[in-house]
């Protein structure tokens, strides 16, 4: 199989590159032999804080150079958890000026001889880099964290239906969701009314949600190379509901069924407290992320 997903929106905070960087893990972890590419269409570093296993070198091929040779080839790099992914240039804004044909980057993922997935995170913008990203894609997640992110999703679906997917919206995804936080007088949550108008303009949306957490947020900002989820953040609701997120997400852009993981998983632990035990191997830590 071969399928190209987005998360995009033009709203900063919604936790973008936390679900692109994670989702590209749990798939990893649970279909062992998915390959998964991760390019990020942003000036930040953190996919490469994240996933670079060797410290870069003088005229390392970048995303810069791979929209000039309109080839991804010389850039792809193995990573962290058995994870390709593209490094990050250090500005975007010249690469955007030369990115004026947003077909550029989906022709350049076709030469790509990847029979797996590859996620694009893109910018807090609508701009040339993000619209490619939207051109290439089968799927697009659109974090919902508040009523800001989803008045500037419509912005965005707006602009979706302008690309030859254009019958099928982005997916929305609520993020940062907190089920205590009371908005009206008849008790619903900010998650209730978010739900209501989301279903009410008609978007599909993914099933599960991912819950704010103070123990993820640490993994993102406490040290210079931000952890896996999946690894060191075990007990947390959101454990558990990105490895939901990442079932949805193959049930999505497989829907016949021909992508199965590679044995019987069990249902995640309980929550429980931290255990940073150390690892091996990558499999076996996959494996103990897992649960199995």
């Amino acid at each position: 199989m071969r399928a190209v997903i987005a998360v995009s929106s033009n709203k900063g905070g919604v936790g973008k590159t936390t679900v692109a960087t994670n989702l590209a893990i749990y798939l990893r972890a649970l279909y062992e032999d998915l390959p998964v590419l991760l390019i990020g269409l942003d000036d930040q570093s953190v996919i490469d804080r994240m996933f670079r296993l060797r410290p870069r070198a003088p005229g390392e091929p970048n995303l810069k150079h791979a929209f000039a040779e309109r080839s991804l080839e010389r850039a792809i790099q193995l990573g962290q958890y058995g994870v390709s992914f593209v490094p990050t240039p250090p500005d975007v804004e010249l690469l955007k000026a030369r990115v004026d044909d947003p077909t550029t980057l989906r022709r350049m993922l076709d030469r790509v001889e990847l029979p797996g997935v590859a996620i694009l995170d893109t910018k807090n913008d609508l701009e040339a880099l993000t619209r490619n990203a939207l051109h290439a894609a089968d799927l697009v997640i659109v974090p919902i964290s508040d009523w800001a992110s989803f008045e500037e999703a419509e912005k965005l679906q707006a602009l979706l239906a302008k690309t030859p997917a254009g019958e099928t919206p982005g997916r929305a995804l609520l993020t940062l969701v907190d089920r205590r936080t009371r908005v009206d007088e008849s008790g619903r949550d900010l998650y209730d009314r978010l739900v209501t108008a989301i279903d009410g303009r008609g978007w599909p949306r993914f099933e599960t949600y991912l819950s704010r957490s103070p123990r993820v947020e640490a993994l993102n900002s406490a040290t210079s190379n931000p952890g896996s989820i999946l690894h060191h953040a075990r007990g947390t609701q959101v454990h558990a509901q990105l490895r939901t997120l990442a079932e949805e997400v193959v049930r999505t852009i497989d829907p016949d069924g021909r992508l199965a993981p590679a044995r019987s998983v069990p249902p995640p632990a309980a929550p429980e407290p931290d255990a940073q035990a150390p690892f091996g191997s990558l499999k076996r830590a996959l494996l103990r992320g897992l649960g199995r």
